[in-house]
């Protein structure tokens, strides 16, 4: 990853041992802001795509949500957190 993050659905719960957490953090979503963009990137998706997993995602939210992982790149939240810094200094 360049930079942002990622959400991910992990679905058999062995996404941590197939990624390298020393270059990212794994989080939850948290709840209002994660969860209305990714239902919003899914729902973009199924209308799109006409997806019939998007569209299962969606009729199962409160199955499939837990199982959504937010993938956030450590030198992202680094840059994010200078950032911050020089605009509360500005």
């Amino acid at each position: 990853m360049s930079g942002g993050f990622a959400y991910v659905l992990d679905l058999d719960g062995e996404f941590k041992k197939r990624c390298n957490t020393s270059m990212v953090d794994l989080e939850p979503l948290a709840e209002s802001e994660d969860e209305a963009t990714l239902k919003r990137l899914i729902d973009n998706h199924a209308h799109y795509t006409n997806s019939k997993r998007a569209q299962a995602i969606l009729a199962g939210w409160t199955q499939y949500r837990p199982k959504f992982v937010k993938v956030f790149p450590k030198e992202y939240r680094r840059a994010l957190a200078e950032l911050g810094q020089k605009k509360v200094a500005a």
